[in-house]
């Protein structure tokens, strides 16, 4: 493997590196990149959704730049790495020869393109496929005390980049079974395993809540063929765009001649089938799928060379989806240009008009973990998403961005007031209401525990223990308690008040850094035909409903 690349390589490449920094500057963030800017203001070994490598991307980047190119500098480099990765990992001596024909293909690649410049988890998740795939060849070649060393290193960084690393790891461990038998790969492991230990340990402090998140919380809805399994087989084509007949003729007719292109085949098509069966249960987001794009880079320019038929094709066709994509980039940054109101259009507009009614006033969301960053990134100033039963746990659920709005005059807005002092329209058509609170207070942080295993709708008490983590008593009447009941696949049906009785009958206040018993029976719904789960769910001076327990199982 030689690390010499070819003149006209480092020519093009540096013009996508300076293409991408430039659509990085210019472009307004989308919603998740404002989120994970939330993120990286305080640094920490894991956040509710993902682990902390995307935090740590835009910490990085905020060092040397400000603005949308901080948030994305170290993004745009690494995928220029992973260009590199790419092409050190294929061996045939003619590529040299083919080198437009390399980035026409992976350049035509949509979500790769995409990834360029924006910072999602999925960024760091592809360099790091790459630069595993291409170590991985190496030690199967020559396997070393070092290599043994550098490849746990790499998984761990996998791993910190996005959960769905598991299956990157999974299916190549699968394609050469008799690594379990090899002294370094276990070396590899146990590495890996031990620069992971601060999430593992930051998981633990948290209860294990990104993986009950992801897991078993999230809200899901019936099956439905044309949203979840049609459209998985959509995003099988999206992925690649007009190449998608050639990439995937390519990717049948590969075999597996070694153990690295076994493993390129277990990789593509385990992801591959993995996802499809998901399919049936729940919809898989695109980029869910976006890291079979690495080793099918590697497969179907390996395929290209070989075979000029395709090669000719596939090499018009990246071009025809370059131009598009080109477009439609511009589009990112000039609306007109982009066939459909887009998140990167009017977000800073719209905060600097909500700025002018706040002031220097923090701004309470409620409902939106999107809206609550992008806010702050724009105008500077505190924000705070307030969740409740109609919307779901987020980093604002966990971190201490509430206490930066206790006990302040807040403007709070959101879809759903009754009371509508002030308007704010967006292009995309919703409109937002807000109202000023001039003593906010809430307490989403209280938690209601219980240990019962079996909940029937019947006359049985059933005792609840309600933790509250906040450094002062709260008193009980500023509190309400509620069922809120939901369906089969999670969804939020209804909400039903419930008398909570205190083990105490002179109990007056939560105290402080405590638990207290109360006694409760589930109460009849009143709309909902045989709810299959509930929550136990608090309101706190008049605010609606939060999200105060984990989701239980109703017999």
């Amino acid at each position: 493997m030689s690390l010499k690349l070819p003149k006209l390589f480092y020519y093009l490449l540096g013009s996508i590196l300076v293409l991408n920094l430039l659509q990085a500057n210019f472009t307004e963030l989308i919603f998740d990149e404002a989120y994970y800017w939330h993120y990286a203001k305080n640094l920490a070994w894991g956040y509710f959704d993902h682990p902390p490598m995307v935090a740590l991307m835009i910490k990085i980047g905020s060092y040397f730049f400000d603005g949308e190119l901080g948030v994305r500098f170290v993004s745009c480099l690494l995928s220029a790495g992973t260009f590199i990765l790419l092409w050190l990992a294929i061996d045939n001596p003619d590529k040299k020869k083919f080198v437009p024909h390399f980035f026409a293909l992976v350049f035509s690649m949509t979500l790769l393109n995409a990834y360029g410049f924006f910072t999602l988890p999925d960024t760091p998740l592809l360099f790091f496929t790459a630069l595993f795939l291409l170590v991985y060849k190496r030690f199967i070649k020559k396997p070393s005390f070092v290599l043994g060393i550098v490849l746990g290193m790499i998984m761990a960084a996998l791993m910190y980049s996005k959960y769905h690393a598991v299956l990157v790891i999974f299916f190549v461990l699968l394609s050469n079974l008799k690594l379990v038998v090899n002294k370094y790969a276990w070396l590899a492991v146990i590495t890996a395993l031990l620069c992971y230990s601060p999430h593992f340990l930051w998981l633990y402090e948290h209860d294990y809540i990104s993986i009950k998140y992801h897991l078993f919380e999230r809200p899901n809805a019936p099956y439905n063929f044309n949203k979840y399994t049609l459209g998985f087989l959509v995003n099988l084509v999206a992925i690649f765009g007009l190449t998608f007949p050639f990439v995937y003729y390519a990717l049948a007719k590969s075999r597996a001649k070694d153990l690295f292109t076994k493993a390129l085949l277990y990789l593509t098509y385990g992801v591959l089938i993995f996802f499809f069966i998901s399919s049936f249960n729940r919809r898989v987001q695109t980029q869910w799928i976006i890291v079979v794009s690495i080793p099918m880079a590697i497969l179907v320019f390996s395929y290209m060379l070989e075979h000029e038929n395709v090669r000719k094709w596939l090499f018009r066709l990246a071009l025809i989806n370059i131009a598009i994509i080109l477009i439609l980039r511009v589009g990112l940054i000039y609306e007109p240009l982009f066939p459909i109101h887009y998140e990167t259009h009017g977000n800073k507009a719209w905060m600097s008009q909500i700025q002018e009614k706040a002031g220097d006033n923090p701004v309470v969301f409620e409902n939106s973990y999107r809206n609550a960053p992008m806010y702050a990134f724009y105008t500077g100033k505190t924000s705070y998403s307030l969740n409740n039963i109609n919307y779901r746990q987020n980093q604002y659920s966990i971190d201490n961005s509430e206490e930066a709005v206790q006990h302040k005059k807040v403007l709070y807005i959101s879809k759903y007031l009754d009371k509508k002092d002030i308007a704010f329209p967006k292009d995309s058509g919703s409109v937002y209401y807000g109202m000023f609170m001039d003593d906010f207070e809430s307490f989403r942080k209280l938690r209601c525990i219980v240990e019962d295993e079996k909940f029937e709708l019947n006359d049985e008490r059933h005792v609840v223990k309600v933790y509250n983590p906040y450094d002062q008593d709260i008193a009980l009447k500023k509190l309400k308690f509620a069922i809120a009941y939901l369906n089969e696949a999670k969804q939020f049906k209804e909400l039903v008040g419930v008398d909570m009785v205190p083990e105490n009958a002179q109990l007056m206040h939560l105290s402080s850094n405590d638990s207290t018993l109360f006694t409760f029976k589930l109460p009849k719904p009143k709309k909902t035909d045989a709810p299959k789960y509930f929550k136990i769910v608090i309101s706190e001076n008049g605010l609606r409903y939060g999200l105060n327990s984990k989701t239980i199982k109703l017999d």
